[in-house]
This record gives C-alpha cells, structure tokens and sequence, in this order.
C-alpha cells in the first residue's frame, strides 16, 4: 500500500512508512532565538516573507496564537489559521492543531522545535504529548519549547474521513494476493469504495493536502511562534517534509534532523519496490535470529533464512484458505492479509520480535490468530470498539497528491509481479497489488519527483539506518548527496529510524546539533 509511516506515539521504537495507502497489507548557522514579543515577531515575519508573497498571507503570518490547556499536564494547545488554497490565500482557511511543552530549564531557551513521527497521518501532536515531549533527551527539552502542528488532513486538524469502521474492517480484510480474476475484481472494487468514501466525505479538502502545503504551513507556524529560523525533527516521512520546507525556504533552515530519510527524487513505484527490498532485508535480520531462539515457529538452528521465507509463505497460504479463530468481539478471524499486516508490522523494530515469534507460535500450532491479529490493528491504529483513527485515511490522501500512483490497472501490476517477488519472495506480491490504490483516487496527484538541494541552507542531518525496512539505507545516502548542505549520520543496525533507539552514538551527535549547532561529520557511522 504505500506506507509511509513512522515512530509511533507511545512506541518509540516501533516506526513505520507508509508509502501508499496502509489499509490492504502494507502498502553552521544557529537556531532560531527565543520568541520576540508579539510586534517583533510579527513584523519579522513580514520581513522575511519573499517579495512575491500576496499581501493576503501576511494576516496569517502576523496571527497571535492563543494557548489553553490541553487536558494534558504540562501541555498547551491552539489553533492556527493557514490559507486552504496558497494559490489562492483569500478564499478560505484551514484549522490546524498546535500543541507545544514549554522548555524546562532556567537558561535562556533556543527557540522552537518543531517534531513529525511520519506516516504521512501519523499525529504530530499525540507523538509530542506521549512522547517526544516526555522521552526526548533531559537536556533538549530544557532548552527548547517542544512544539507539534498535526498536518491539515490529520488527526486534530480537520481530518480526512473515508470509511467507518465496519467498513474499515472488510477493507483491512481484503485479500492482497488475488489468485483469479474474481479476487483482482474484489481487490480494484476495495480500492475504489475507499477512494470513493474519501471523495465523499473529505471532497473539499483532498486537493489541499500535499506535502507542500503543509511544508508551507510550518513556515507560517515558525512565525507565529517568533522564531527567525525552523528547528525540526522529522523521522520517516517526516523527513520529505522536512526536506521539502527546506527546498522552498533554505534560509530560514535553523537546525533540522531529517531520521530515516526518503529520497524525493523516486517515483512511486520505485519508492514501492525498494520498501519491498528494505523489508526483505529486516526479514532475513528476524529470519536469522529467531532460528537461534528456542521458540521459533519458522525453523531451527541451521535453518536457512530462505526456508524461513518459504515456511512463513506456506502458513500465509494456508490462511488464504482456512483463516483462524481471534476470539475478537466482532467476529474478525486471521486471514492472510491481516496475518501478513501483523508480520510486517514487527519488522519496524527488533525490539518486537519476540511478540512476533509468540504470536505465530499461537497461530501456526494452537490455531490461534489473536496476537497477530494484536499486531495488526496496532499498525491500523485500531481500538478495541472498532473505530480506526484518521491514519490510513489520511495517508492515501497525500501519499496519491504527492506523487502519480505507481499503477493504473491491474494488468501493470500483474506485469511486475516478478520484480517484486525477486525483491521480497515473502512480501513481494501483496506490496505490489498494495500499490494499485491510487490509480482510483478521485484527486489527480499535483507533484512529481524532483530533487531538493536547498542551496544556501544551514547543516541539514540525514540519519539513516542501514537495515531500514520502510525507508532503505539509500534513500538517506541519496538525500544527504542531494542537499548542498547535507551531513548524512549512519547508524548500523535493525529497525526503522535511528534516533532515541539506543544508540548513545547517534544520540549523543544528534543532541549535540541540536544544542550547539554542530553537525557530525560527513560520514560518521554508528553502531
């Protein structure tokens, strides 16, 4: 499906990428100074507008915003005004969610800085108040106010609505592996009742929704909050947005970490192919070890990671045929998508493998579908009432803005089958089908690939892992090599993302940017 997603809130170390729709299988110049009182801000922001601004955009520039109480300790909450339409600034606004946790400490604060776990759909604000906000290092948050904008179309900011629940879950159930004519004509029908719902209850807005606009959106919020300059942290797919601020104001680039990088110069069907590859690649990290643990259910000591792939395909197949009992509430059994969305979903982090191994243990011998079917509605951001939140629904909706769909018929994607199946035997056909959804979308894609140089920007950190499954090591290398300022940190090892996962090395040269202003040194690899 096109996943891009990334750190989930409350889950630091689980992070994905979502780089179609998520729902069938997975698819050295300072910061800004401290805020100015509230003229001085507005009339630099005024300032630093380009000359070819319209008039119309300084009223958002110049707008005050106005903090509350979140209902969550320590929290502040507002709403900020950005144009609907930047081509047209005067024909109406969007309402987007800012939360932010005002710096710690008694010396004088660096300024803002702005966070994204990704997706794109994931909550920028639940990922502040569950996490960054309370999990980043003691000596960041002492001395910058943590600062969260939920993107337009996400979560608190006028969200993108598409199917209820129910509607959710026949759709999450769909088979992405079709075997005739019948199943394709099932998958396309599935696709298009999603992108139909979309159209319908989110018709006015799915134009409006592209990274671009809300790159410009955070522009507009790093006035409003008086910062001269963007600080930002971006993982996954927080990272083409963070790129792409800085491709449409490099000057006002303060210090932005770009984690688990993505190369904006790919179009999606490249992006789908080499997600397939990244997450072959985590796949053979868990194949190789769980053959080592005592309660693999895949193999033993001395089985290949191969036959690995091969035993998990055979349970798949198995599914596809004879789905098992959950014990779930609405009568949901395991089949083989919601089986391959639980697998999948723990190759964000090695750190869930265990999970994974107990749970295909419970299904592969006591017939038991439960824990996958735990792992799979936790990548769905499903609850236990049935109801899903906006994440799929808005991921589909800039993920088809931002790029052409990698296929438009069924007959391309049967055509590079083989391609996706040598990159990943176990995921590769599912990920394939998974990229037809937007093909259907009721809203044609306004961007295209292109590179992002951002020339004359201050140091940019790319951090990449190098057994990323969601977002492959070379995506970072390409993106540092694109940005003329770009310093791009290794860090040698599993899981999607780098930063705050356990890495003193990455953190410590992540947390010294941060604060100083220093970047790591091209090159610089961690383990």
């Amino acid at each position: 499906m096109h996943i891009r997603r990334s750190i989930r809130p409350g889950r630091p170390r689980n992070a994905a990428l979502l780089l179609a729709t998520a729902a069938l299988l997975v698819s050295a110049c300072s910061t800004s100074g401290p805020a100015s009182s509230a003229g001085g801000a507005a009339e630099a922001a005024l300032a630093a507008l380009p000359r070819s601004t319209p008039s119309a955009l300084a009223p958002y520039y110049t707008q005050k915003l106005s903090w509350r109480g979140c209902g969550v300790p320590g929290f502040q909450c507002a709403t900020m005004r950005a144009p609907l339409d930047y081509a047209h600034p005067d024909g109406g606004d969007v309402k987007l969610a800012v939360a932010r946790k005002k710096a710690t400490g008694k010396d004088k604060p660096l300024g803002s800085l702005l966070v994204n776990p990704g997706g794109p759909g994931g909550s920028a604000i639940g990922y502040l108040q569950q996490y960054a906000g309370i999990g980043y290092p003691a000596e960041v948050r002492a001395r910058y106010d943590m600062v969260a904008v939920d993107p337009r179309g996400v979560a608190r900011s006028e969200p993108v609505e598409c199917l209820d629940g129910r509607q959710m879950d026949a759709f999450t159930q769909t088979d992405t592996t079709p075997d005739d004519r019948r199943e394709t004509g099932e998958l396309v029908d599935a696709y298009k009742k999603f992108a139909e719902g979309c159209g319908a209850h989110s018709a006015g807005l799915l134009r409006h929704v592209s990274t671009v606009e809300a790159a410009r959106d955070m522009d507009i919020l790093r006035a409003a909050l008086g910062d001269r300059k963007l600080t930002y942290v971006g993982a996954s797919y927080g990272t083409f947005l963070g790129a792409t601020y800085a491709g449409l104001f490099p000057e006002r680039v303060g210090r932005l970490v770009l984690d688990g990088a993505m190369d904006p110069t790919l179009p999606a069907r490249r992006l789908n192919l080499d997600q397939t590859a990244g997450f072959e690649t985590a796949f053979q990290s868990f194949a190789k070890d769980c053959v080592r643990q005592p309660d693999c259910p895949l193999g033993h000591k001395g089985t290949t990671p191969a036959q690995v792939g091969h035993n998990l395909s055979a349970f798949f197949k198995k599914l596809d045929a004879h789905p098992l009992a959950t014990g779930d509430a609405d009568g949901r059994k395991l089949g083989e998508a919601l089986a391959t969305t639980g697998v999948i979903a723990a190759m964000y982090d090695e750190g869930s493998w265990a999970q994974l191994r107990e749970a295909l243990t419970s299904a592969m011998k006591e017939g038991d579908g439960a824990g996958l079917l735990v792992l799979s509605d936790s990548y769905y951001e499903r609850d236990g009432q049935g109801r899903y939140s906006n994440l799929m629904f808005a991921n589909a909706a800039v993920n088809c803005l931002d790029l052409p769909g990698a296929f438009s018929s069924p007959e391309q994607v049967e055509k590079a089958l083989p391609s996706f199946e040598k990159a990943s035997p176990v995921f590769g056909q599912g990920l394939a089908w998974a990229s037809l959804n937007c093909a259907y979308w009721p809203v044609k894609a306004t961007g295209e690939p292109h590179r992002i140089e951002a020339k004359g920007a201050a140091p940019i950190v790319v951090v990449g892992t190098t057994r990323d499954p969601a977002t492959p090591y070379r995506w970072a290398q390409s993106l540092a090599a694109q940005l003329a300022s770009g310093h791009l940190l290794t860090y040698q090892g599993d899981g999607h993302t780098a930063y705050g996962r356990g890495s003193d090395c990455i953190d410590s040269a992540i947390d010294t940017y941060l604060l100083h202003g220093t970047p790591p040194a091209k090159g610089k690899r961690c383990s």
